[in-house]
């Protein structure tokens, strides 16, 4: 059988012949970039073949220099009865950024958490956990007191502590007799009280009484962000974010519930978001905060539809397909222990409810952390992550939509795109036609790719530069030397060439493909928002705010954000970011009982409108494609620069 050896990994499988590449990777636990999971349209699975030969065809996504010298799309290209050693391209950039772990300073979120907790109580909610620790000693057994060690423990917390039923599930019971006795039956017993019931969710010895924690969980579909939380103080103890794992069965949902489909695609999904994303960022946040996950035991985590279907391991391919039925909406309460996540296993798991099959809970848990529910305030809210879903209303009616955004603000699909991570350029300025961009990096020297703020800001400035044009080709004939155009003729714009860079092993750049699907994807927001007030006989003058949230970041650039038309052209100071509004949701939601029901409010009080059944949608969309848009009297105050 071939051998397949993949550098710079030095990793040698043992392959069928036959066997597309990139799943020879996959299996193997191999990480190759494929955001259209394998379709052809991406390019971002090239991988150079060193030695050996392969069943391969020739791809509008690799020059003729490039098959000539071995590179190929692990995609479309097939093992032969040989062995062959594979060199994996960009590892570094593509690989590791997405995927690893980063922590977060706290500083910055902490106020952002303490300024959402504010917002709760003063609007009359308590803010407090709903677990319950207290320190008990017990008599210790004896043959006149010879009743079990559960009847025992009943017995103390009846007698102080005034519970009328305590239960206790088989792990705990499995636990308990050891905890007691090595503890000399002086233990801190943790609880979930309902009335005068209630049920024992941890025996630890001793007193503990001070060590109380719950996870706070944003499962995106490109990131996931955790935060963990004293639950006494309300405080972060640690935050942590890495790319979802997922990521190599495909960039947006679709393709992943595709996957799913597979042999075995369900499992691999969903063994990716818990073992490779979820429980390593746990593990980091421990042992930086010297915490033990038996002291876990508060668990929420919010995300879209389809993401929290994979978390849980159902199947969700009939979400993709008309009527798009979920298996679910509101999700029971789950034991930690079910899903193998690195918690204490008796923690229950809330996830935020979902409205439709394509707005998720983290819409449900952002519009919570929004107070748009609590406001007169007409208020556009607009998630800017990998989906695309809008949100627009006020305390007497909330409306949402989803549009298909794709994974362009994330970066995905995008030549040189990459999340905001570590070597993203995320701000950029063109001060000379044919000078380099300056530039911005996130937390590194050398730039490995552009997230989403950085893209926005690169397609406003080639505009305002007229680099290009309206329909985001490039103008070709101007002289620049950045602008360079392969055989098939589809021009480039070199952001930050190797030559630039010593430390980048290839060219930062967007091509006419890359604007082409960002201003689709920017024309979708757009256009579902104008569907979305229009539907209300309403228009973007009477906004009284707009408030953005998502993974794109601090560093989203309004004025550039209106320039491509991705936002409406209102005034500037109507407009707002408020961070990870699904994280900010979900630790609302962990400290308190009146946040978890006011969310479940909000998911049965939201009404959400299938933008597919409005014929001026499509219409909507297609003039949006442009830059900033086909009707520029939408867009007065560019009036110089659009001539």
């Amino acid at each position: 059988m071939p051998k397949v050896t993949f550098l710079p990994l030095n990793k040698t499988v043992i392959a069928t012949e036959g066997d597309l590449l990139i799943e020879v990777a996959r299996k193997h636990d191999i990480f190759i970039d494929a955001p259209c999971n394998g379709s052809k349209t991406c390019g971002k699975c090239k991988v150079r073949i060193s030695s050996g030969e392969v069943y391969t065809q020739k791809n509008l996504h690799i020059t003729q220099e490039e098959i000539d010298n071995g590179y190929v799309l692990s995609c479309d290209t097939r093992i032969k009865s040989s062995d062959i050693t594979v060199e994996l391209i960009n590892i570094e950039s593509s690989a590791l950024n997405n995927m690893q772990i980063q922590s977060i300073s706290t500083e910055r979120d902490q106020l952002i958490f303490e300024n959402s907790r504010k917002q709760l109580i003063d609007n009359d909610m308590e803010f407090g956990t709903y677990v319950k620790k207290d320190y008990i000693e017990i008599g210790l057994p004896n043959l006149d007191d010879n009743i079990s060690d559960f009847d025992r423990l009943k017995r103390e917390m009846r007698t102080k502590l005034g519970y009328s039923q305590v239960f206790m599930r088989l792990p705990m019971l499995r636990k308990m007799p050891f905890i007691l006795r090595n503890g000399d039956f002086k233990v801190t017993v943790t609880h979930i009280p309902r009335g005068k019931r209630t049920t024992v969710v941890n025996i630890e010895l001793g007193n503990t009484l001070d060590r109380l924690f719950g996870i706070a969980l944003d499962i995106g579909t490109t990131s996931v962000a955790a935060s963990l939380v004293d639950l006494y103080s309300g405080k972060l103890i640690g935050r942590a974010s890495a790319g979802n794992a997922q990521m190599k069965y495909g960039a947006d949902v679709i393709n992943r519930i595709i996957y799913s489909t597979k042999k075995e695609g369900l499992d691999k999904l969903n063994e990716a978001i818990i073992k490779d994303t979820i429980n390593p960022l746990l593990q980091k946040m421990y042992k930086e905060a010297d915490v033990d996950m038996e002291e876990v035991i508060a668990f929420v985590a919010s995300g879209n539809t389809t993401m929290t279907h994979l978390f849980l391991g159902v199947y969700p391919d009939f979400l993709r397909m008309e009527p798009y039925i979920p298996a679910f909406l509101r999700a029971p309460f789950i034991q930690a222990g079910q899903l193998g996540l690195e918690v204490n296993p008796e923690t229950f798991i809330y996830i935020a409810p979902n409205i439709a099959s394509y707005v998720g809970g983290d819409i449900t848990a952002g519009v919570l952390a929004s107070y748009i529910w609590a406001d007169s305030q007409n208020t556009l809210f607009i998630d800017l992550g990998t989906n695309g879903e809008i949100v627009f209303g006020n305390q007497d009616f909330l409306m949402t939509c989803a549009c298909s955004a794709g994974p362009a603000f994330e970066g995905g699909e995008i030549s040189s795109g990459m999340r905001a991570a570590p070597g993203a350029i995320e701000e950029v300025k063109i001060n000379d036609l044919f000078s380099a961009p300056i530039i911005k990096i996130i937390g590194e020297k050398s730039p490995k790719g552009i997230c989403g703020s950085g893209i926005i800001d690169l397609i406003a400035e080639m505009f305002k530069n007229k680099i290009i044009d309206r329909r985001g080709k490039l103008i070709k004939d101007n002289g620049n030397p950045r602008i360079k155009v392969d055989e098939h003729g589809i021009g480039s714009y070199i952001v930050a060439s190797k030559e630039e860079w010593p430390d980048i092993n290839e060219d930062v750049c967007i091509t006419e493909v890359d604007l082409d699907n960002f201003i689709r994807a920017k024309g979708a927001v757009y256009s579902g928002a104008a569907t979305l007030i229009s539907s209300l006989g309403m228009s973007f003058s009477e906004l009284d705010r707009v408030m953005i949230a998502g993974g794109i970041g601090n560093s989203l650039d309004i004025e550039n954000s209106i320039i491509i038309g991705l936002l409406p052209d209102i005034p500037r100071d109507k407009f707002s970011y408020i961070g990870n509004s699904s994280l900010i949701g979900s630790y609302l939601t962990l400290m308190s009982e009146d946040a978890r029901k006011k969310m479940e409010c909000i998911a049965s009080q939201m009404t959400y409108i299938e933008l597919s059944v409005y014929p001026s949608y499509m219409d909507e969309f297609v003039s949006a494609c442009f830059l900033p848009h086909t009707n520029t009297d939408d867009f007065p105050s560019l009036s110089s620069l659009l001539g």
